[in-house]
């Protein structure tokens, strides 16, 4: 008699094996592990019941590292082994990062890769080691609550984040021992959460002020399809920012404007501020203890709301302006949203639920704990993607920040895949060769908004060689941009007569500075009718460095036996022209003094020909003509 083999749903052996999977919201000043069981998903607590987990890390002498609670209590009596907040290095150079850190009093050194490092009294450590001590105590929270091993998990990210962030992210998962599944933008994994909890339909804004980040992401929710239609934000602006502000506010009223504080009485400080900017929240004030450096008694003080409010005015409305320009790429208006979902601790300050409010004509939704709803989304999208949800039909559509594209001759910026297209994507452009005889290509791929590539920035070099020697302009060559699910970018480079081909996987040391993504999107429209006269200035010029060499070429090879002396002068003198005016800003001279040297060297050019086409046929009969 055959015995069935019964279990409880969900734990069934293989071939119907539930397949452990997590979200991780990797925060700035908090983080979270959430997952899907019995078919709902839940952020999973500590030992003590908390499921917040602070994203400090406090390295020591002879032992582990202390993350979370234990670590964020020494921050202030240990500065100098604890990082706080470390996400906002990520993926940054070390000017970038001492420009970012600076008020807090960090010690930066490079490596010899040119990636950022945290100088502690134990060692020196990279931000994506930093964030591997979080992902590996999150990794074991997980594993003791669930009973085994993780399959995989997604880790959220900014949807801000560049190319150089995320793939700090990625390493930072693979150096904690996790499969990353994928990374998902942190305004989509609370749409997904958001989504399937109420089945909302229609266009929705989803406002995520966390610690250290800030998105503004325009989403439209239709029969499972989460479909991203514009994003826009800043990678460094967020609660963290509100602390500092509070802070120096509480050193000037406390007479201590002009004194000097060690790294340790300035995290102590920054602890203060916090915890008033929270209690804020519901109380109208809040009494302030502030310790003087100098041993002196505590300054006493009193911090009202209204007051608060004014301090950070400035940062609630520089959230808006990311805001205008998602509605304006997605091409709507506020009246178009159907809901506005806040996302993040910051969003519980009340100036800004009034300001958001204010902006979209309508009282965002609160109703959903801003702080767990990006880790729910992540587990949700972990479990289908583990396997456990066959044939879910739940589809997610991000989009590109900001454009991609290459270097043209003249530093011109040919953009392939342009910001806002939805991910993944691939996408195909055709370039040719420049100069005849040319066996090697080098291809510089670069991000931005500009025409010029001065004005983007680099994401990485590569070369193509080995493809046979052509005239300027015969070769093909093929360059093929990749964005994968997690905005990760591969670019390859084929000719196609030869099939040469080479790739890069783009992994630059270091991302965007502080407000960069921002400032390149603003700028590109400040600077719109001048990038674009600045574009047709170098076009004209690369057509007269072109045509020069052409000429003088052809002079020094058959100018003495094809033309007279008086018809060589007469070009001689155009080129010399072409080459005056090139020098200068006067796009319209460069292009009549182009067409004039053309039309002087056009019987040159048709000299060159039909000599060339005699020599071909020099000592041919009619028959070979004929057979060829």
């Amino acid at each position: 008699m055959a015995v069935l083999q019964i279990s409880e749903p969900g734990q069934s052996q293989a071939p119907h094996e539930h397949r452990l999977a997590a979200g991780i919201d990797l925060g700035t000043t908090h983080s979270l592990v959430a997952s899907v069981r019995s078919g709902v998903a839940d952020v999973l607590p500590d030992e003590q019941g908390q499921s917040l987990l602070p994203s400090v890390v406090r390295y020591r002498e002879g032992a582990p590292p202390e993350v979370g609670a234990a670590a964020k209590a020494k921050s202030a009596t240990d500065p100098h082994n604890t990082i706080v907040s470390g996400k906002r290095f990520m993926g940054r150079g070390l000017a970038d990062a001492k420009k970012a850190g600076a008020a807090d009093h960090y010690r930066f050194v490079e490596d010899e890769q040119g990636m950022v490092r945290l100088q502690t009294d134990v060692g020196a450590f990279s931000p994506v080691e930093v964030s591997a001590e979080i992902l590996k105590a999150l990794r074991y929270r997980a594993e003791q609550t669930l009973g085994g091993e993780l399959t995989g998990v997604v880790i959220t990210v900014p949807a801000y984040f560049d190319d150089a962030q995320r793939q700090a992210t990625r390493d930072a998962g693979k150096l904690a021992g996790l499969n990353v599944l994928r990374l998902l933008n942190e305004p989509t994994a609370a749409a997904v959460a958001y989504g399937l909890d109420h089945a909302a339909e229609g266009v929705h804004a989803i406002y995520d002020l966390g610690g250290g980040t800030f998105d503004l992401s325009i989403l439209r929710f239709n029969r499972g399809v989460f479909e991203v239609l514009a994003t826009a934000g800043d990678t460094a602006l967020g609660g963290d920012d509100m602390d500092r502000v509070v802070a120096q506010w509480l050193k000037d009223h406390a007479g201590l404007g002009m004194t000097k504080f060690s790294p340790a009485q300035w995290r102590q400080l920054l602890n203060i501020a916090c915890a008033a900017k929270e209690a804020l929240t519901h109380a109208e004030k809040v009494e302030v203890i502030v310790p003087r450096p100098n041993g002196n008694d505590p300054w006493h003080g009193t911090l009202d709301r209204t007051t608060f409010e004014t301090l950070i005015e400035p940062l609630v409305k520089k959230t808006l302006l990311p805001c205008r320009r998602a509605l304006a790429d997605a091409g709507i208006t506020p009246d178009d949203i159907a809901e506005v979902i806040m996302v993040g601790g910051a969003t519980r300050v009340p100036l800004v639920r009034r300001r958001v409010g204010e902006f979209f004509g309508r009282a965002p939704r609160v109703d959903i704990d801003p702080d767990k709803v990006v880790a729910i989304g992540a587990a949700i999208q972990a479990d289908i993607l583990a396997g456990n949800k066959p044939g879910d039909e739940m589809l997610l559509l991000d989009v590109l920040p900001l454009s991609l594209g290459l270097e043209i001759m003249g530093g011109l910026v040919e953009k392939v895949i342009p910001r806002n297209t939805p991910i993944p994507v691939a996408r195909a452009q055709t370039f040719t060769t420049y100069k005849d005889g040319q066996t090697a290509m080098s291809i510089h791929v670069v991000q931005g908004e500009r025409e010029l590539v001065s004005d983007c920035r680099s994401l990485a070099r590569f070369e193509l060689r080995g493809f046979p020697p052509m005239a300027a302009g015969a070769a093909r060559i093929q360059v093929t941009f990749q964005v994968d699910a997690d905005g990760l970018l591969n670019v390859s480079a084929k000719e196609m007569t030869q099939g040469v081909e080479s790739r890069v996987e783009v992994k630059p040391s270091y991302g965007l500075a502080e407000g960069d993504i921002e400032r390149l999107l603003l700028d590109s429209m400040a600077h719109a009718k001048e990038d674009v006269q600045a574009r047709v200035l170098r076009e004209q010029q690369v057509e007269a460095d072109r045509l020069l060499e052409a000429i003088r070429s052809a002079l020094s090879v058959d100018g003495e036996r094809l033309l007279s002396e008086a018809e060589r002068q007469a070009i001689e003198t155009a080129a010399d022209e072409l080459a005056r005016v090139r020098e200068g800003h006067d796009h319209r001279a460069i292009k009549g003094a182009i067409d004039t040297l053309d039309k002087v060297s056009q019987e040159f050019a048709a000299r060159r020909m039909d000599d060339g086409i005699k020599r071909a046929l020099a000592g041919k009969r009619v028959d070979e003509l004929n057979k060829l």
